[in-house]
């Protein structure tokens, strides 16, 4: 399995000023950087191999702790596609997002075990272990159909399916926390469940499948840590204040 992480997201303006840098990436949680939590997740479990799709600033402080740095642009859907295109024919792929700052080799392993066989995979967090894990964060829940759960940043991609993938995979990820967003791009019945509020995981599993040729799963009741990402400067707040006093208790 290879591992590839997009850290070319630049913060909105508040983000980046409290943080010192437009890089995501380099926010401080506690006493490390939101990437550098990624990567020691990552290598973990001791991948063929780490890219890292990232701006100079990030590259230069990562340095030669991954094989592959490969240059950001200012799109997310071209950061996407060449982090898919990171390695020549991978059997996995396993997809993370830079801004991930609670996320460990234990949650990344668990995902990947249950992930196996699946063309693409996505980790769900329930929504209430996600509160119980980050009591008053800011909230990141969503509801499909009866269910409440908190979406991943975290993807598992067969080798045989990156094409497929990589045919939508930016439209995709760039809906996937926006229902109304995410229903359009998966067609007008699925938009029509949603305005009735009967949109299900299930539904969107199935029209996935129909639209790439592949078995799309989502993996329920992952990690809360695979799902917690930084999206403002309210979730940054959150994030460091809880790693530093997590740090400090565990002096």
């Amino acid at each position: 399995m290879h591992v590839v992480i997009t850290a070319g997201g630049e913060c909105a303006p508040d983000l980046a000023a409290a943080i010192g840098s437009p890089a995501k990436a380099l926010a401080p949680i506690g006493t490390r950087r939101c990437i550098d939590i990624v990567i020691a997740a990552a290598r973990g479990l001791d991948p063929a191999g780490i890219a890292v799709v990232a701006p100079d600033a990030v590259a230069a402080h990562i340095g030669g702790r991954v094989e592959r740095t490969i240059p950001a642009d200012p799109s997310g859907i071209v950061n996407i596609a060449r982090a898919l295109d990171a390695f020549p024919r991978p059997t996995r792929l396993l997809y993370l997002t830079c801004d991930l700052p609670f996320v460990s080799t234990a949650a990344l392993a668990d995902f990947v075990a249950r992930g196996e066989g699946a063309g693409i995979a996505m980790a769900l967090a329930d929504a209430d272990a996600y509160a119980a894990d980050y009591p008053a964060s800011p909230g990141h829940a969503i509801r499909l159909g009866s269910e409440r759960i908190a979406n991943g940043s975290v993807f598992l991609i067969d080798g045989a399916a990156i094409d497929p993938v990589a045919a939508t995979a930016g439209r995709f990820f760039s809906a996937r926390k926006s229902l109304p967003r995410l229903a359009l791009l998966l067609g007008p019945a699925l938009l029509a469940k949603f305005a009735l509020g009967r949109l299900r995981i299930s539904d969107v599993e199935a029209r996935a499948r129909a639209v790439l040729g592949l078995d799309a799963r989502a993996i329920r009741n992952c990690a809360p840590a695979t799902c917690y990402d930084i999206d403002s400067l309210a979730d940054w707040t959150y994030a460091h204040s809880l790693a530093l006093a997590q740090e400090a208790g565990a002096e």
